[in-house]
C-alpha cells in the first residue's frame, strides 16, 4: 500500500479517514523513519496500535504532551504526529497518579542507563498498568514477547528478578508491595496458592 500512497500521508489518513490503515502499514511507515535506537521497534508497535484507536492504550502512551513530542523527535525524527491522533487513547485516571508514580519509581531504579528513552519506557509501562487487560495488550504491543524484550533491554536487573515468568503487571505490583513492606498474599509459596494461574497463567 505504501507503494501507492505517499508515506507522509499515512498518519494523516489514519487520523482523518476512520483509521483505515492496518497497524502494520503505520508500523512500516514509522520504522522507515526510525532514529536507530533500541526502543524504536516497541514504540512503533505501540504508536501504530494507538493510531488505530485500539481500546485500552493510554493517551500519548501515558507521556506528557512535551514528553510525547520529545519521544517522537528522538525515535522518529521526521514524523509529524497529526493533530487528529493527539486525542487517541484512554485518559489516565487522575486519582491513581500517586500509584503510577510509585510504579515508575520501582521500575526506574532498575534502569540500565540514565537515558530519556529509558525514562519514557518506565512511564509508559506504569501507565499501561492502569489498564484492565494484560500489560502488553494495554500498551498496544503485538505480543508478550515484545513486552519482555522491552523490559529486558531497558531494565535487565528487573527482568532477571522475574525468574518464574510471572505476568508482568502482577510482577510490577508485587515489587511495589515488597518495597512498601506490604504482603497481601497469604499462601506460603506461589506453588500452593489457589490464585497461581492468575499470576502465572498464559497471556494470550
Amino acid at each position: 500500500m505504501l507503494t501507492f500512497i505517499s508515506r507522509s500521508a499515512v498518519l494523516e489518513y489514519s487520523a482523518q479517514r476512520n483509521n483505515e490503515f492496518p497497524r502494520e502499514v503505520v508500523y512500516s511507515f514509522l520504522m522507515a523513519q526510525r532514529g536507530g535506537y533500541p526502543n524504536d521497534h516497541a514504540l512503533a508497535c505501540m504508536l501504530s496500535s494507538l493510531s488505530g484507536a485500539l481500546r485500552g492504550i493510554p493517551r500519548r502512551l501515558g507521556l506528557s504532551p512535551v514528553g510525547f513530542s520529545q519521544m517522537l523527535s528522538l525515535h522518529f525524527p521526521t514524523v509529524k504526529w497529526p493533530d487528529g491522533l493527539s486525542d487517541q487513547g484512554d485518559v489516565l485516571d487522575g486519582a491513581r497518579t500517586d500509584e503510577r508514580r510509585e510504579l515508575i519509581d520501582v521500575i526506574w531504579q532498575y534502569r540500565y542507563q540514565d537515558h530519556a528513552s529509558t525514562l519514557w519506557i518506565a512511564q509508559i509501562l506504569a501507565a499501561g498498568c492502569m489498564g484492565c487487560d494484560h500489560l502488553w495488550r494495554d500498551l498496544g504491543l503485538w505480543s508478550r514477547d515484545d513486552l519482555s524484550k522491552l523490559i529486558q533491554q531497558n531494565f535487565p536487573a528487573l527482568a532477571q528478578k522475574n525468574d518464574r515468568d510471572m505476568k508482568w503487571k502482577k510482577f510490577f505490583y508485587k515489587q511495589l508491595c515488597i518495597q512498601e513492606g506490604i504482603y497481601t498474599c497469604r499462601a506460603p509459596s506461589c506453588d500452593v496458592c489457589v490464585d497461581y494461574t492468575a499470576c502465572f497463567g498464559p497471556e494470550a
